[in-house]
């Protein structure tokens, strides 16, 4: 019997580097934005868990997703809607996100905990490819610095 991972879908000369990822959501911190890395490799979000902490009061607490749709728009979708002494916490599964992200608070105090994973998959050839242009370039400005 063959093992799988949740990568196995990826092209063979991808390879995954996952980073753990959290923010808490308040009065005071509404949003929390995952923002989009300038290194041309592809990054995902993954949200694995919404909960509150053990401050919250009794209030219901909506947590919305604000991502860039298909038609380059932006409008909050409510992913989560918590209650303490109903549903203190939410477990999610296939939530994939591309930066840029923000998760909003759209009512209630909080705190509450949001969780999940960073995702960047790493082009090994890609990187090769750049990272030989990037030595390129550095001996062609050795070579300009010795003329002159």
């Amino acid at each position: 019997m063959s093992s799988s991972s949740p990568f196995s879908r990826s092209l063979p000369e991808e390879r995954p580097v996952a980073a753990l990822w959290g923010c808490q959501l308040n009065t005071g911190t509404r949003s929390c934005m995952v923002k989009e890395d300038d290194d041309f490799l592809e990054h995902l979000v993954l949200l694995r868990t919404i909960c509150l902490g053990a401050e919250a009061r009794d209030e219901l607490h909506v947590v919305a997703v604000d991502s860039k749709n298909t038609y380059g728009d932006h409008k909050p979708v409510p992913i989560a809607a918590l209650r303490t002494l109903v549903l203190p916490m939410i477990s999610l599964k296939g939530l994939e996100l591309v930066p840029p992200v923000t998760f909003v608070l759209k009512c209630g105090a909080g705190p509450v905990y949001l969780s999940g994973q960073h995702l960047t998959l790493e082009d090994d050839a890609k990187y090769e490819a750049h990272k030989e242009e990037l030595s390129e370039e550095d001996i062609g400005d050795e070579d300009d610095a010795r003329t002159s």
